[in-house]
């Protein structure tokens, strides 16, 4: 096909997803694109999380992509230095880093109907227009900060883990830890021996498995290298492990009762005190929450230095945080272990589409997207890890290259037919969801309260099944799912 039937692409954000979805355009020979990166390195959610500790749950040949796989991974679960390692040496191995735009905030899309381009705003006023726009942003890229009474007039200092301050020296300090999500599941463990005294504030525990790490040994990365179907195995493996989780997260009992048996099984083996292993203990369905895996999370919890504290937290005041029992637990440093705003998705994006609409007036009932990549009225604009495409057990990267799959098809598609633009049909949309959200009701998810739910108690962020469903169903675009306008 000739370059000039390709149509113009821009791709904010260079995460998985981003990279993710330039390799796949240029793969299928599209070179007419640009990739907007707010910060001045690629890596995403890997850039920007350096807490001590920093790494991925899902086993590394599993999180990669299938088509570069890293027979140099370290270990098994791998820290966030080698994962960006290896996402900056993908990006240079199939010529995607020459694209990137450097410290260039997305600040605002728009799209023009008349000429069918999004015109696509940054802080620094620099304006690009294109004939697609791709957003892949992710779900993990905005730190959540409590609404706590008094958090502005605490005297020491704070600051969120997804903003870890290194200058910051713990050595001897009082640190309170807000939060016990899986960030706090993997740094506490690394300060607890440096710091004087650490009170962990816990809302609620969460369900915690042991995590089947390892250093791999040169003979093992030199299979991988001479053997690839070794380490294709091992990738296998925990595709099938991950599988089987899923059947117990859609509300499979026999599973269900595996997975709370293997974390009472874990705590009452690290935890000797009966007091704090009631506290530890939690009190809801498993994998209603993110199921955690560590093995070194609980003792460091039994050690000397530490407090788990479970009363509700009132306010902060400029010496440390109070409870509801009228104590202040003083403190030198707060760490904020909360999360993020994993519902927003586009976060400060100002985004409209056909009639100017806004969306965020779209999503004012919950975030929602056919196949969590097109939102209807929002014309050849494509959502990378959008709504409903998060896992409860499973790899993101597995989901991402068949969204970049999908996507291909629809940019190609543009390309060959002629469009303006294409358009998902309101009413494939609708079907989609309520699909989506009967299922989700029926699933473990629905059953507390979590990240994965909007306060309304709509899961607007998890895919209800298993990840070859996804594959199976975003395999083939078929273009009378969408409008199209010329």
């Amino acid at each position: 096909m000739p370059a000039s039937t390709h149509p113009s692409v821009i791709i904010v954000g260079t995460g998985f997803g981003g990279i993710g979805m330039a390799i796949e355009l240029k793969r299928a020979g599209f070179e007419n694109l640009v990739l907007l990166e707010k910060g001045a390195d690629i890596g995403g959610v890997w850039r920007e999380n350096t807490y001590p500790g920093a790494g991925c749950d899902i086993p590394s040949p599993y999180y990669s992509f299938s088509y570069e796989p890293n027979p140099d991974w370290p270990m098994r679960f791998s820290l966030r230095s080698d994962i960006q390692d290896y996402l900056r040496r993908t990006a240079d191995n199939y010529g995607v880093t020459p694209h990137i735009r450097f410290n260039c905030e997305v600040t605002g899309a728009a799209f023009d109907e008349d000429r069918g381009l999004w015109r696509v705003e940054t802080g620094s006023g620099t304006v690009y227009e294109a004939a697609v726009l791709i957003p892949a942003v992710g779900q993990l890229s905005r730190p959540e900060l409590p609404s706590i009474p008094g958090r502005e007039t605490f005297a020491g200092k704070a600051f969120h883990s997804a903003l870890w301050d290194h200058d910051q020296d713990l050595t001897g300090k009082r640190v309170a830890v807000i939060g016990t999500g899986a960030s706090a599941i993997q740094f506490v463990p690394r300060i607890q021996p440096l710091v004087g005294r650490l009170t962990l504030f816990q809302r609620s525990a969460p369900y915690i498995v042991p995590k089947a790490d390892t250093v791999y040994r040169p003979w093992q990365r030199a299979l991988y290298r001479r053997v690839p179907a070794a380490q294709l195995a091992e990738r296998a493996f925990f595709w099938g492990l991950c599988e089987f989780a899923t059947v117990g997260l859609k509300n499979n009992n026999a599973i269900t009762k595996l997975v709370t048996w293997l974390s009472n099984a874990l705590r009452a083996k690290q935890i000797k005190d009966p007091v704090l292993r009631a506290k530890l203990t939690p009190d809801y369905p498993a994998g209603c929450k993110r199921v955690l895996f560590a093995s070194d999370y609980y003792p460091a919890l039994a050690a000397s230095n530490v407090h788990v504290e479970t009363d509700r937290i009132t306010g902060i005041t400029p010496t440390g945080v109070s409870t509801a029992d009228g104590t202040t637990h003083d403190a030198d440093v707060i760490i904020y272990a909360t999360g993020f705003r994993t519902t927003e998705f586009l976060g400060p994006m100002k985004v409209h589409g056909l009639a100017s609409r806004d969306l965020r007036e779209a999503w004012s009932t919950g975030a929602r997207a056919y196949f969590g990549m097109a939102v209807p009225g929002f014309p050849n604009m494509f959502l990378m890890y959008g709504p409903n495409t998060n896992l409860g057990c499973g790899s993101i990267i597995y989901m991402l290259e068949r969204q970049a799959r999908y996507v291909r098809q629809a940019v190609s598609h543009l390309g060959t037919s002629g469009s303006s633009y294409v358009d998902v049909r309101p009413e494939v949309a609708d079907r989609f969801d309520n699909e989506v959200q009967t299922r989700l009701r029926r699933s473990v998810w629905s059953m507390c309260s979590s990240w994965y739910r909007e306060p309304s108690g709509r899961v607007s962020t998890n895919w209800p099944g298993l990840v070859s469903e996804y594959h199976r169903r975003t395999r083939t675009l078929d273009p009378s799912d969408y409008q199209v306008t010329r």
